[in-house]
């Protein structure tokens, strides 16, 4: 028995004496409490943004968005009449749009049925919680009007492709998801183990430079990408029939992202001692960026301190980007997601380029 205890106390601290074993033990637990805690305990809390284009301003309309306002489950964001409604719901990523159409007061005035349109995703959660939201506010606009029979009524569109789909919003996510973490943790581990080991020195006597090195990492995360990408998309198409174009553009955003990940990767690994300690670093960042990305759920249905967090977070552009490309055919949005990834990854790359030395220590 005292064998027994003694071998336990040995193997325990040995464990705990790994960086990446404490980890997954005892903090990647705590992150996902606080994670999803986050997540999960505003959940019908918080309010819904809603855009409303008014294009018959008249009283009746202006009732109408009063009571919308009055539900507390809308915060009202009023258009211009003057904007292109439909490009304006794609520019900005919308999820969830209303437009009162011209003559809405007149038909009431004359007794007839009046008619509001709320766009929007049918595979975002908030969906139906708004067409309910706006279907009562009708109900009550009507009351007020007639004391009982319906007179307003609200049709719902979807936004984009009626035959979007949830599969259609995740494996873009997955994409972004796979280009995190393959060379996140494997090039802060090996830029450390280099590093511990010697080997940096090695590749000093060698004709190689820095930059070949780091370019040819680079490339190969992304050949390993693309790979990666076919695989996905073709069990996505053959299981669950996604509908999704891998388009010029979201090649070059999964390229960007490779080499922005790659870079944070040795970035982690050029100021860590050892390998342990560079997958434990790589996992405190790297984890809680998959869950408050948009990766697994929408950023919508996240308190909004929680989103503030995720606009600061590169998968989340990434993400963003290749659904704007994949899904909605949204080449501009794309491009701004890309630039926002060239950035960031640049910074990383120019720092862990010079923070890196064939000389190690």
């Amino acid at each position: 028995m005292n064998r027994t205890f003694a071998d336990l106390k040995a193997f325990g601290l040995q464990y705990l004496r790994s960086r990446t074993g404490f980890f997954f033990a005892l903090i990647f637990p705590v992150i996902l409490i606080l994670v999803f805690g986050a997540i999960f305990s505003n959940i019908g809390t918080q309010k819904i943004n809603l855009p409303v284009q008014d294009l018959d301003d008249s009283f009746w309309s202006q009732q109408y968005i009063r009571i919308l306002n009055q539900t507390n489950v809308f915060n009202v964001e009023m258009v211009s009449a003057n904007v292109n409604f439909d490009e304006y719901i794609k520019d900005e990523l919308l999820v969830l749009a209303l437009q009162i159409p011209q003559g809405f007061g007149q038909a009431i005035n004359s007794s007839q049925t009046a008619n509001i349109t709320l766009k929007g995703d049918p595979t975002n959660s908030n969906f139906n919680i708004g067409v309910g939201a706006a279907n009562a506010a009708a109900e009550q606009l009507s009351f007020i009007i007639t004391g009982g029979s319906r007179l307003v009524f609200v049709q719902s569109e979807n936004i984009g492709s009626s035959q979007f789909k949830f599969i259609d919003f995740f494996i873009p996510g997955m994409i972004a998801f796979t280009a995190l973490t393959t060379p996140l943790f494997s090039m802060s581990a090996i830029c450390a183990e280099y590093r511990s080991r010697g080997f940096f020195k090695l590749l000093g006597s060698t004709p190689l430079k820095k930059s070949e090195w780091l370019a040819a990492k680079i490339l190969w995360y992304i050949v390993l990408m693309i790979a990666s990408i076919m695989v996905m998309m073709l069990v996505g198409m053959a299981v669950f029939n996604a509908r999704l174009t891998i388009t010029p553009m979201a090649i070059v955003i999964v390229a960007a992202g490779v080499f922005l990940f790659t870079s944070l990767g040795m970035f982690i690994g050029t100021f860590v001692s050892n390998p342990e300690s560079a997958s434990a670093i790589a996992n405190a960042i790297g984890f809680p960026m998959m869950f408050l990305s948009g990766i697994f759920f929408q950023l919508e249905a996240m308190p909004e301190y929680l989103q503030v967090i995720a606009k600061g977070m590169p998968l989340t552009y990434m993400a963003q980007g290749l659904r704007s490309t994949m899904s909605l055919g949204n080449e501009v949005q794309a491009a701004i997601d890309l630039g926002i990834l060239l950035v960031i990854g640049v910074i990383f790359f120019v720092i862990a380029a010079k923070a890196m030395s064939w000389k190690g220590k």
